[in-house]
């Protein structure tokens, strides 16, 4: 529960917090076009030495698995079709993948891999992977923002909330190493064209969405690089796409893209419009995410890429065997390091089924289903309920994992320009990586910082934008 909280943090110092992070872009646009600040921690998550190195260690393996994964055409399809047959988005994409790989000689865009790998670190099991975000992975700006917001705090106000001085922070710097990948990758392939014109990248978003400031920022420090950023919703891109010379994909009264970064395209509504009249749903939009990927751009986030993500490879890949995964190029010891943070995943089946509900506590367990964003788990007793009413034609849509539970903390949040007390905080590490036509992007071997969302223990929501997450950042233990 929050509570008021009763210290010296007076109603100037939260005035003067949520005042600095909207001036530095951590806010959400309301719908009369001010901003609200994005809530926030100022009790970072404690973390060791060494599991941040593990963590960072098994992130280039990760990626590297994922990244071939997405660019393996006949095993998607082969390893996927079970899972499309009972989700209708997922076999949409599942059915674009095949579209585009129909003719191989087509495919022309050059792989982006930005992806985020959520960990929460369990008490008993240590770190352990919740779910790979390959398309729309975003909020490495606000990510850095908060820990640089953690930095102001203890300079400006050293001693105010003790939690910030306990240990070293760690330095995040999410935002500037994923956006110099991008800037370099569009460099790159403007480069391959001969070098005419700036750079110019291409961000695909939602229309009349509010989470945009993140997404500024992130333009912004591209544009430092010297690239040039475009926005556009599909709807628009639409009519707006055509071919140039070379197989270049060009922009109407913008001219040649070198750099395409999907933040929208996981869910159906990213792909319908109200003034097309598609005989089959969402057509013509899709059809758009097609066109893009048969042009000599950089591409994030593939087809290929949001398939090798998905909760139904996820599954996949923790059931193999360590040297199954030689055929994506690792050895046994490197596949282990990735399994030691796979939580355990099941599929369900009528089988699986009558095992749970017979023989597992089911707090002990979490249902998934392919969505993607908030809102796609199902807790506690509820998953009883939904595995008896569940269609047996449904069940590759759906998993049950291993249910993490993580050290509670006491902990000090602003929401809504108040700060309140959270008794029993719990927190979320994402950590970013980029990986560019099949090699690591930044000189981290690919890692690109991380993001901290921390809720309250009791929340089944944790989201920042739509549930009751705060952003955070990350502490040294001593």
């Amino acid at each position: 529960m929050h509570t008021p909280f009763p210290s010296s943090l007076d109603g100037d110092a939260v005035q003067q917090l949520t005042e600095w992070a909207i001036m530095h872009g951590q806010a959400f646009r309301k719908t009369d076009g001010t901003a609200r600040h994005a809530p926030f921690s100022l009790s970072p998550l404690p973390i060791s030495q060494d599991e941040l190195e593990r963590l960072t260690r098994v992130i280039p393996l990760i990626s590297r698995v994922i990244d071939r994964v997405s660019e393996n055409h006949h095993f998607l399809q082969d390893a996927l079709g079970p899972a499309a047959s009972a989700d209708p988005f997922f076999g949409r994409l599942l059915e674009m993948h095949q579209q585009l790989h129909a003719n191989p000689g087509e495919v022309r865009r050059i792989p982006l891999l930005v992806m985020r790998t959520d960990f929460m670190q369990d008490q008993v099991f240590g770190p352990k992977v919740i779910e790979f975000n390959g398309i729309a992975a975003g909020m490495a700006p606000f990510g850095q923002r908060v820990a640089e917001l953690h930095r102001f705090v203890q300079q400006q106000w050293p001693g105010l909330v003790p939690d910030l001085n306990k240990h070293q922070l760690v330095e995040n710097r999410g935002m500037h190493l994923l956006a110099r990948a991008m800037a370099n990758a569009a460099i790159e392939v403007n480069r391959i064209h001969g070098g005419e014109g700036k750079p110019t990248f291409l961000m695909v978003v939602q229309g009349n969405e509010d989470n945009v400031y993140d997404q500024h920022l992130l333009a912004q420090e591209i544009q430092s690089c010297g690239v040039r950023t475009i926005r556009r919703t599909f709807d628009q891109l639409a009519d707006q796409l055509y071919t140039g010379d070379n197989h270049r994909l060009m922009l109407e009264g913008e001219g040649a893209i070198d750099l395409v970064y999907l933040r929208a395209g996981y869910q159906y509504s990213d792909y319908f419009s109200l003034s097309r009249r598609d005989a089959i749903c969402c057509h013509t939009l899709c059809q758009t995410r097609l066109f893009i990927e048969k042009h000599a751009v950089a591409v994030n986030a593939t087809i290929g890429q949001q398939l090798a993500t998905s909760k139904a490879m996820q599954l996949i890949l923790t059931n193999m065997s360590p040297e199954e995964y030689a055929s994506f190029g690792l050895t046994v010891e490197e596949a282990n390091q990735i399994k030691s943070v796979l939580a355990e995943m099941r599929q369900v089946s009528p089988a699986s089924i009558k095992h749970f509900i017979e023989n597992e506590d089911i707090n002990n367990w979490v249902l998934k289903n392919q969505g993607e964003g908030g809102g796609h788990c199902i807790f506690g007793s509820d998953i009883i309920g939904k595995l008896h009413t569940l269609p047996q034609a449904d069940h590759a849509a759906w998993a049950v994992m291993q249910k993490l539970t993580p050290e509670t903390r006491r902990a000090l949040v602003i929401r809504d320009a108040k700060a309140h007390l959270v008794d029993e905080l719990v927190s979320e590490i994402g950590l970013f990586s980029v990986m560019f036509n099949g090699n690591p992007a930044t000189d981290l071997d690919g890692y690109a910082g991380y993001l901290i969302r921390s809720k309250p223990a009791h929340e089944g929501e944790g989201g920042v934008h739509s549930g009751q997450g705060v952003l955070d950042s990350l502490q040294l233990l001593d």
